[in-house]
């Protein structure tokens, strides 16, 4: 009996959680699938409601399997943000059932198709890492405001004033990438890391880029990528390879030992932040923070 009233309480607040009534916030809940998406969101409707990232900082959504809390948290929103083009992979069949009782926003739905990479003819095979492009992401985030504005008619001249003033520091932030990237190219330099996410962010501020592992976290590298990877690093002198915070090093630092067992010294840089931000209280705690960081990063590692 005691220990049924110990647990009584958590009881109560899980069952209170789970139908919590809509009627009763202050607020609209926006929940927005990764911690990259939320900022973006949060920038854009501002006090108007309460936005929440599904999955935490430093989560692999390419593996992210959601929990019971996180369907409840799905059903009991107000409106599901979500990146689409299969980032958020195991959870894709569950967005469309939501679709029929749900009020969903596709970021990416209105990418104009050859702005998208691919790596095959099949849906699945599209690049989903658009924000690495900060021109993209503008784009994506300007169809989140104007599907925002359609759900909410009375939020229009906020939504508006609030899009235009982040999308300028978005242009700002591009043109800051431009510039730093310029001088890569000068010294011949390339970003390697252990998987295909900066593909868009290659293409955008025109860099070579390279991925040990496939676009999803999913794929294995076999011997041929590794050695491969090692010739082209040794032939154009590059200076470090990146390792990435969602993802084992143990596959990158495979490529800096056999460097090394070829007498090419390099450095293991980074980790990068590619499929999320990092701690909200860091410099990368926020989209513009995670690119101005990353950027840095790699300016620093591969001009030294």
């Amino acid at each position: 009996m005691r220990r049924l009233l110990a647990i009584l309480p958590l009881l109560l607040l899980s069952f209170a959680c789970k139908f919590e009534n809509k009627e009763e916030r202050t607020k609209p809940k926006i929940v927005a699938t990764t911690s990259i998406l939320a900022d973006g969101i949060r920038n854009i409707v501002g006090e108007n409601a309460e936005v929440v990232s599904l999955m935490p900082a430093g989560v692999d959504p390419h593996l992210y399997k959601a929990s019971v809390r996180d369907l409840d948290l799905l059903q009991n929103a107000d409106m599901v943000i979500y990146h689409g083009l299969f980032l958020e992979g195991k959870m894709t069949e569950i967005f469309e059932k939501l679709t029929f009782s749900q009020n969903l926003i596709n970021v990416s739905e209105n990418i104009p198709h050859d702005l998208l990479l691919r790596t095959g003819p099949e849906a699945h095979s599209v690049d989903p890492h658009i924000w690495f492009d900060v021109s993209l992401w503008s784009l994506a985030l300007t169809h989140a405001s104007e599907e925002l504005i359609k759900w909410k008619p009375e939020w229009k001249s906020a939504l508006n004033s609030n899009t235009e003033s982040y999308l300028s520091q978005l242009a700002e932030l591009h043109q800051d990438n431009i510039s730093k990237v310029a001088q890569l190219r000068k010294a011949n330099q390339a970003l390697i890391t252990a998987h295909d996410a900066f593909s868009y962010f290659g293409k955008a501020y025109n860099l070579e880029v390279l991925g040990l592992q496939g676009l999803s976290t999913l794929s294995e590298p076999g011997l041929r990528d590794l050695t491969g990877l090692v010739s082209f690093i040794i032939e154009r002198n590059i200076h470090a390879v990146f390792a990435e915070q969602t993802i084992s090093p143990k596959a990158i630092e495979a490529v800096v030992a056999g460097c090394e067992n070829q007498n090419h010294e390099i450095k293991l840089a980074g980790p990068l932040y590619t499929d999320s931000l990092g701690a909200a209280d860091s410099p990368a705690g926020t989209y513009i923070g995670m690119v101005t960081t990353n950027v840095q990063v790699i300016f620093e590692s591969l001009t030294k």
